[in-house]
């Protein structure tokens, strides 16, 4: 399949990358980190996509770890393993952030490395996700899938609002940053404390938070990782209305209607009404099977942003649609049947093919698979047409950048 037409592809000539970073933390402690001690570590000859490749592969193999010593997220590990996670996601965010420097001192920055970078990305807040889930004992629960709608969630809105705006705008809190720091510190302390089972204990009474307040029983009696969805859900909504703002102002700006940009909102929330509505039909797959069907969603949300960063390369039209929602609507169907027959009679339903035990399982896995051949194709498509566009190579510098010291009627030549 053929994702971005030819007639499309001088606009990548056109493209220029647009960031805001508002960070106090970035500007004052990790750009002068990187810029004076980081970006020295990495050759020349060494590619942006490649090291940020490479710090992905730190997350891989916090996931792997966390499938060998606590596969259904419910279980303490040795504290080494925590420690490990913590490791892994600080590289992690010093590679994602030093590609960048890497590009501009070997003059390699391009529209490749925004789609790389963002692919990338989304592959991480899936399997950050689980590893989270995996430091707080949440085990296979809808506790991990909210955990998972709302990372999912900020990434796609984020996504879609610098397709709308042409701007990546990142806070004075954000999460690449802030988010991602914190989340360090809480694997770091969960194997200080002993395991993940510390975080299951109410939080205000753990603190030592006097009853005496006047504090609800309910609000007193909520553990860390409820007082942490709380949290989430507040900083969500906020960063949901904060971008739709944004897009609203720059639409405006342009003279186009908002409403229209807003639909863009619409394929996440219809792909997750179908995601809830499986899990609910299908509890298996919720409490026993949660880690892969959160990896197909993972994949399913990976190639919508995908399109979604492709389209704004090359400034195609906004893609609402995801033939990954297809397997998905077709388990809701499937599944919803018998309920029907039950509740209203025979007439009104319909028996399901795949039943709620192992066909119910090996289908999940087929839309695993799908999905993984899906968007597979898609970032190879992608990739290999930008690159024989532009002439350049993904993972290596097909032309370094050569400053040539010679001197013509005393000027310098690059």
């Amino acid at each position: 399949m053929v994702y971005v037409r030819q007639e499309f592809l001088p606009n990548l000539k056109a493209y220029k990358y647009s960031g805001v970073d508002h960070s106090l933390t970035s500007k004052y402690i990790l750009k002068p980190f990187y810029t004076n001690v980081v970006i020295k570590c990495f050759p020349m000859s060494m590619a942006p996509n490649l090291i940020t490749l490479t710090g992905f592969m730190f997350i891989v193999a916090n996931f792997f770890t966390l499938l060998w010593y606590n596969p259904t997220l419910d279980q303490d590990c040795p504290s080494w393993v925590y420690y490990s996670w913590a490791i892994g996601l600080f590289l992690y965010q010093t590679f994602d952030a030093v590609d960048g420097a890497q590009a501009r001192r070997t003059r390699q920055s391009g529209p490749l490395g925004e789609l790389f970078d963002h692919g990338v990305d989304a592959l991480n807040t899936s399997l950050e996700c689980l590893i989270f889930a995996a430091s707080q004992n949440m085990g296979q629960s809808w506790y991990t899938v909210a955990t998972l709608f709302a990372s999912l969630q900020t990434f796609y809105v984020q996504t879609w609002e610098e397709y709308h705006t042409g701007t990546l705008t990142l806070g004075i809190v954000n999460g690449p940053v802030e988010g991602i720091l914190i989340i360090v510190f809480v694997y770091a302390l969960t194997g200080y404390m002993g395991g993940a089972s510390f975080w299951q204990q109410p939080m205000l009474e753990t603190l030592h938070v006097p009853k005496t307040l006047g504090i609800p029983e309910y609000l007193y009696k909520l553990s860390f990782t409820q007082w942490y969805m709380v949290q989430g859900a507040v900083v969500m909504v906020f960063n949901t209305v904060e971008s739709a703002r944004n897009v609203i102002r720059a639409r405006r700006a342009r003279g186009d209607r908002s409403r229209w940009a807003l639909l863009g909102l619409l394929p996440f929330g219809s792909i997750w009404a179908l995601v809830i509505a499986y899990l609910y039909l299908q509890p298996v797959i919720r409490t026993q099977h949660l880690v892969p069907f959160a990896l197909f969603t993972g994949f399913v949300n990976a190639y919508s942003v995908g399109q979604v960063i492709t389209a704004h390369l090359v400034k195609l039209p906004f893609p609402y649609w995801n033939v990954l929602a297809l397997p998905l609507a077709y388990g809701v169907v499937d599944s919803l049947g018998p309920i029907l027959q039950s509740h209203f009679g025979w007439a009104s339903g319909w028996p399901s093919a795949l039943g709620d035990g192992v066909y119910q399982v090996a289908f999940m896995f087929c839309m695993l698979g799908v999905a993984i051949g899906v968007y597979g194709s898609f970032v190879v498509d992608v990739i290999v047409t930008i690159c024989d566009y532009l002439d350049i190579w993904c993972l290596t510098i097909k032309h370094p950048y050569v400053e040539v010291a010679e001197h013509a009627n005393g000027k310098k030549v690059n």
